[in-house]
């Protein structure tokens, strides 16, 4: 199984890299979908609603993997196919960076109204008055963020929890999208599903982080340098996650993230993130270097631990035969471990 898993996650990140996500019928749009219809009766303003939100929907994802996983068990031909097109479900790495290329192509032609619109894609700040140098800044940061997110979180997963793991994640992260924000609607009910993501994304955030140090020569940047930007600077984003993959991102590329944005009115004034030039134009294409380097090594990662994985008990993939009697027993199955959905502008984390 470890094998099929592996091959069918390599499958299912080429698919990403060739196809991007599907144009309709997207099932992480259709689990968003669920989500929302769900939270009218869901909806109260205590914590407890949301983590019983939370709990039921991150609960049937992984069922849902549970039981397509006991499916292939048998048929490694099945298991292959249903974990590869899972893997191309969950995976939003081409489509993120066709977002970010998309921007830089308005900007360079000049239509910063169409770049202002655009990057409503991919970030939830308010952008009518963003220059083009800030819409720059906006876009390397999604991408930065969204490249642990989208890409290196969902394949780490994959690898310790197969399919089940595949999905569960992006339900995690996909609530997270939706409900987990600092709002007056959401404070208490989207605290478990911001708390939930931030525990699902402490280890990805890490290795994304790492991945962009060891790519960083291939930018112009250097290791050493995006690595003492995420011990320095990375503890003054408000993201545990989000800060240590956006410091080291910023170090790798040589610029400088963060600072002022305004959410809904609201001011937020964030530290500096790197000590390099500041942002421009031209390092949206840099970014999205970095970022597919950076999912490469993701991608590698995911398929060595999946190979290495501890191979199932024999007695849980081997009939075996009753002391003293011709009959045989079923073998016993070993319980399996554990985008956004709302349409695909929503499948971003907001920055």
């Amino acid at each position: 199984m470890s094998l099929a898993i592996g091959l069918a996650m390599a499958l299912g990140y080429a698919a990403d890299a060739l196809l991007g996500d599907p144009r309709r019928w997207h099932p992480v749009a259709g689990f968003g979908t669920v989500a929302a219809r769900l939270e009218p009766l869901s909806y109260a303003d205590r914590r407890t609603a949301g983590v019983a939100h939370v709990g039921l929907l991150v609960g049937s994802a992984i069922g849902l993997g549970v039981g397509l996983q006991r499916l292939g068990r048998r048929h490694p031909m099945v298991m292959t196919t249903v974990a590869a097109v899972a893997t191309w479900t969950v995976l939003g790495g081409h489509s993120l960076r066709r977002e970010a290329a998309t921007i830089a192509d308005q900007l360079v032609a000049g239509d910063l109204t169409g770049a202002r619109v655009q990057v409503r894609n991919l970030v939830g700040r308010e952008t009518t008055e963003l220059g083009p140098e800030e819409i720059a800044r906006a876009t390397v940061e999604s991408v930065a963020e969204n490249s642990s997110d989208a890409v290196v979180a969902p394949l780490l997963w994959g690898a310790v929890a197969g399919i089940p793991g595949l999905l569960g994640y992006r339900a995690i992260n996909t609530l997270d999208a939706m409900v987990g924000h600092h709002s007056p609607r959401y404070e208490r009910f989207g605290w478990a599903a911001a708390r939930l993501d931030d525990l699902a994304n402490w280890v990805p955030a890490r290795v994304a982080g790492l991945a962009a140090a060891v790519a960083a020569p291939l930018v112009g940047g250097s290791p050493a340098v995006a690595l003492r930007t995420v011990r320095r600077d990375a503890g003054q984003h408000p993201s545990p996650n989000a800060g240590v993959v956006e410091a080291a991102f910023a170090g790798a590329l040589g610029v400088r993230l963060g600072g002022r944005n305004v959410y809904q009115g609201r001011v937020e004034e964030r530290g500096v993130l790197g000590d390099g030039r500041a942002i421009a134009v031209a390092d949206i294409a840099r970014v999205n270097r970095l970022a597919r380097m950076v999912s490469v090594i993701a991608l590698a990662l995911a398929v060595l631990l999946r190979l290495n994985a501890p191979a199932p008990h024999p007695a849980a993939s081997q009939p075996s035969a009753r002391a003293g009697s011709g009959s045989r027993q079923a073998h016993p199955r070993s319980a399996a471990r554990r985008r956004s959905g709302a349409p695909a502008r929503e499948r971003w984390r907001r920055r």
